[in-house]
């Protein structure tokens, strides 16, 4: 009798077959220049659906996040981390909010062992108590309202011209997303990944993220230059398993964006939701802590996700998430 973990969902048992190494090589990523947008709209549309057809993954540059406010919350970023433990503590993330500070929670189907990192989660209607006071971190939480929002607004720009291209409204995503009501449910996520300066030999075997789909409709990352490690798999092999894997670099007021397994479903599998996953460094590599920023835009719990050729049976985007809440932080 097989004793291999099964989910509910497509997309998570593909995930179980996907833990091995592969093999690396070199791509190609889409570079979108999203300056005067409302102007060359139907342009950027085009580049935008290409590299979400084909790869799944694409970088965005002039896309109006001031880099001085990504400096500020990278630097509020390391300030929560910085704090103790026992203050952390006082925020923790709580089953199915995606709101709060957790350490080592995240087990990846792909793997079955944590990834080697700690993570505050802000999804803002969730938030009540969970956020660090001033007299611990100063500034914290307006720097956050204000990086969430800037982040919000560029993901509405580009599910904008999905919305052209799949034949929905033109504030389609946009009032699926709406950030002004208790369904709301985006995430922005502060993510630490350990220093591997004394570690040992036997610590490298583990990933610092283990390979996934994101689950929400599309993420953006924000990167600090000279901490690598993100890769991404756009195919597998017959069997279902992840074989070629591309280094990512981090690059200084560049947002890496790819599809989620919301959006692919959405899309009737138009828009591809494709594998990525934070690798250990390599011996001549930086060996310092690793910080990364993402924004999941994920629909409102009572959105409907229905793809116009009606593929999938419709699914409240609340049922979704929670699913694939549970398969990722231990609960089913």
């Amino acid at each position: 009798m097989s004793t291999e973990k099964t989910y509910g969902l497509a997309e998570l048992n593909k995930e179980t077959r996907i833990g091995g190494y592969g093999e690396e090589v070199e791509r190609d990523i889409p570079q979108i220049d999203m300056s005067d947008f409302w102007n060359r709209k139907p342009e950027i549309a085009e580049e935008l659906w290409k590299a979400a057809t084909e790869i799944g993954f694409f970088q965005l540059f002039n896309h109006g996040i001031p880099q001085e406010l990504v400096d500020q919350a990278f630097e509020a970023s390391a300030g929560f981390f910085e704090l103790p433990e026992e203050v952390k503590a006082q925020y923790p993330l709580k089953p199915g909010t995606n709101a709060g500070w957790e350490y080592k929670a995240q087990v990846r189907p792909s793997t079955g062992t944590a990834d080697q990192k700690e993570s505050y989660q802000i999804t803002l209607p969730r938030m009540s108590k969970l956020w660090p006071t001033g007299a611990e971190l100063e500034g914290f939480k307006a720097t956050m309202l204000a990086f969430e929002r800037h982040n919000w607004a560029v993901a509405m720009r580009v599910l904008s011209c999905f919305a052209d291209k799949l034949g929905f409204g033109p504030d389609f995503f946009t009032d699926g997303h709406d950030p002004l009501v208790p369904e709301y449910q985006s995430t922005l996520r502060l993510i630490h990944y350990l220093g591997m300066e004394d570690a040992k030999p036997e610590d490298f075997k583990f990933w610092r993220a283990g390979a996934h789909t994101d689950f929400d409709c599309l993420t953006l990352l924000h990167q600090k230059a000279g901490q690598g490690g993100l890769q991404l798999c756009p195919g597998k092999d017959s069997q279902g398993r992840a074989i070629a894997w591309t280094d990512v670099p981090p690059l200084q007021g560049v947002i890496t964006c790819n599809i989620g397994d919301m959006l692919m479903r959405w899309s009737d599998d138009k828009l591809l939701s494709n594998l990525h996953r934070v690798r250990m460094p390599k011996p001549d590599e930086y060996l310092g802590p690793r910080y990364s920023i993402a924004y999941f835009a994920q629909a409102n719990t009572d959105t409907v996700l229905a793809g116009p050729e009606g593929k999938y049976e419709p699914m409240k985007a609340h049922d979704y998430i929670q699913m694939r809440l549970g398969a990722n932080f231990g609960k089913k």
